[in-house]
């Protein structure tokens, strides 16, 4: 019974490795859709959103079963919750990378950010491709010198979300109010993405150590 025990564990957690390849893919794509107005990868990220929804249910069935029927104790118990934790974050992250691209299917041919923001925004995407890469390496891994890179790359993503809005609230600036949202949501949608980055990567490491640090994302 033990051995299928650790058997199920194992399984949770390639899913949830899974899972963050897929987001990991699906920003990559949206970050290039949205950069250069690639209305065919942003379809495809949109499309294959589906897949990362289907595989955090499958996670999460599978965990509530674990729950029911094996009562785990201590470490596996913090594993389990955890896990469902996570996927849900992973697909929130998944959302977020989907929110992306169909900003840039809505703007299609143009793109969604005027030319003084473009630099800003290929930042941002390469921090949040840079995040979701080391996410799947950390949940692989549980190497805790990755997780300190991913909250080293939140808060560059931090900072470019604020030039983002001292941008846009400067007298100089002269866009359309449509622009304006554009911006201020793609901004939102960046850093929230990096955002529940780091709260996988607390997770992971609460269940190295077993020290929780409050997340301020949590909820969002």
């Amino acid at each position: 019974m033990r051995k299928v025990f650790q058997e199920e564990l194992t399984q949770v957690g390639e899913q949830l490795v899974e899972i963050s390849k897929l987001v990991s893919e699906a920003v990559e794509k949206a970050t290039t859709a949205f950069v250069g107005a690639d209305i065919d990868l942003a379809e495809d990220v949109i499309a294959a959103d589906a897949r990362i929804d289907f595989l955090q249910n499958s996670l999460d069935e599978r965990a509530i079963d674990i729950l029911a029927l094996q009562g785990p104790v201590a470490s596996d118990l913090r594993m389990i919750v955890g896990s469902l934790r996570m996927s849900a974050s992973l697909e929130r992250m998944g959302d977020l990378a989907r929110h992306i691209a169909q900003l840039a299917r809505l703007r299609y041919p143009a793109t969604v950010v005027p030319a003084q923001l473009r630099e800003t925004f290929k930042s941002f995407a390469e921090q949040d491709l840079l995040i979701a890469e080391k996410l799947t390496v950390l949940l692989e891994t549980r190497d805790l010198e990755v997780a300190r890179e991913i909250m080293k790359a939140n808060a560059a993503v931090n900072d470019l979300h604020l030039s983002v809005f001292k941008a846009i609230a400067r007298s100089d600036w002269q866009e359309s109010p449509a622009t304006t949202v554009d911006v201020a949501l793609a901004s939102r949608y960046f850093e929230r993405f990096a955002d529940h980055g780091v709260s996988v990567a607390q997770k992971v490491t609460y269940l190295v150590t077993g020290a929780w640090q409050p997340s301020a994302i949590e909820h969002s």
